[in-house]
């Protein structure tokens, strides 16, 4: 029986996607979970897997075009079964059907029509390249075939986009000029226009959403992390130097075993009821430069404190190279933002819809604390929880956060 394959919802706030690449070839053998397409939405390029056995019998969605989430993009048929009628393929807009050369009047938002064709060449193509390469060379005017790929099998990667510097052009020779012509004025700088990038236009659209609708309350908290960091320090010595543990990787585990205790922050709001996850998927803000994602670990709760290190290290290796699977974007149920590399002491996020909470973790550093009556120095770390008020009250939100201040504060619990 043939199976419809539609454009997937990859994140709540997904709403059309664009295959940049098929894999595979209308008349090919696919199996289950073997990635048969590059899908790009407005935040990342994802890898999409087949969900059954079968044959590609029919292509809809061409390359390039953006498709609603829930549209038909392909039909999987089982071998030797005929291809069922499927509706035309999505036209192009029809500004796109204007010639090349035709200049525009006004600046058209990027949304409104497919992304101009790069230089480069094509994506089945002798040049490999990850998918969010493609894309920056792509918003970026830059030929593929000019770059040197450092990834596996020479692959061009984001970096290798990223640090890209095209050669100088010889300037062609000015005529003299009169030994004693003055020097011209300096000329004023000139005003510019930055245009949003489709990720930035989502990531605005998802924050205003999230605090019109989601009554945002904050409650921040000072952590001692003396214990938390000495045992960072054994485990990361003992692991050895492929398997390190982070400040971040101790945030997860501690969150999700505060989770299991205090499970309507890992809820969604649903109007008149609480849809209350039983798993602790926990999403990442990983700051990429062409904006910020949030993909997430899942099952924090059963895995230990080295397999969320790898789980973790893994995912941002990945959310680099544009290889993220679906569910990495839609099976988050909390979420975690830490600003400490950046040396940042205490700030507050904003909830990703449709979570209930979101951690925002500064940096750890060494302050005076008072101790039993003496001055002493201690590693501290501020936290602060946002809290949706419709899930729950400040009295909740403080007695969750203070759960993840005593794991943290007695660490032996995240090796459990």
């Amino acid at each position: 029986m043939a199976t419809n394959v539609v454009m997937p919802q990859m994140g709540y706030d997904m709403r059309e996607g664009t295959v940049v690449r098929w894999y595979k070839q209308e008349g090919e053998t696919v199996n289950r979970g073997e990635v048969i397409a590059d899908i790009e939405t407005d935040k990342a390029t994802v890898e999409f897997e087949a969900y059954t056995d079968g044959v590609l019998g029919r292509i809809v969605a061409s390359e390039g075009i953006a498709v609603p989430v829930g549209n038909l993009i392909a039909i999987i048929t089982e071998p030797g079964e005929a291809v069922p009628d499927a509706p035309a393929p999505p036209e192009p807009a029809a500004a796109a059907a204007a010639p090349a050369a035709a200049p525009s009047p006004a600046p058209v938002p990027a949304a409104a029509v497919p992304p101009p064709a790069a230089p480069a060449a094509p994506a089945d193509g002798p040049v490999r390249a990850s998918p969010i390469a493609r894309r920056l060379a792509r918003e970026r005017g830059i030929d593929l075939a000019a770059l040197t790929g450092t990834g596996p099998n020479g692959r061009i990667v984001e970096q290798d986009v990223l640090n890209y510097e095209p050669p100088a052009e010889t300037p062609a020779a000015a005529p003299e000029a009169p030994a004693a012509a003055p020097a011209p004025a300096p000329a004023a700088p000139a005003d510019s226009r930055i245009e949003l990038t489709r990720m930035r236009q989502t990531i605005a659209r998802v924050t205003s959403d999230s605090k019109s609708a989601a009554p945002h309350f904050y409650v921040t908290a000072e952590i001692d992390m003396g214990k938390a960091m000495a045992l960072r320090r054994d485990v990361n010595a003992a692991a050895g130097p492929d398997n390190r543990v982070s400040v971040n990787d101790l945030m997860v585990k501690a969150c999700a075993l505060a989770l299991v205790k205090h499970p309507k922050f890992n809820s969604f709001y649903r109007g008149d009821y609480l849809e209350v996850h039983g798993a602790m998927n926990i999403g990442i803000a990983i700051a990429l430069d062409t904006g910020l994602i949030l993909p997430g670990v899942s099952n924090c709760e059963s895995k230990t404190l080295l397999q969320i290190a790898a789980a973790t290290k893994d995912l941002i290796a990945r959310a680099n190279s544009g290889t993220l699977r679906n569910d990495e974007y839609s099976g988050t149920t909390f979420s975690i933002s830490n600003m400490g590399m950046f040396d940042v002491e205490s700030f507050t996020a904003i909830i990703y819809p449709p979570h209930a909470a979101i951690l925002a973790v500064g940096s750890v550093k060494q302050q005076p604390v008072v101790r039993d009556g003496e001055l002493a120095i201690a590693q501290t770390m501020k936290a602060t929880l946002s809290t949706d008020h419709r899930v729950a009250d400040g009295a909740e939100a403080a007695v969750f956060l203070m759960e993840i201040k005593r794991v943290l504060e007695k660490p032996v619990s995240l090796l459990l």
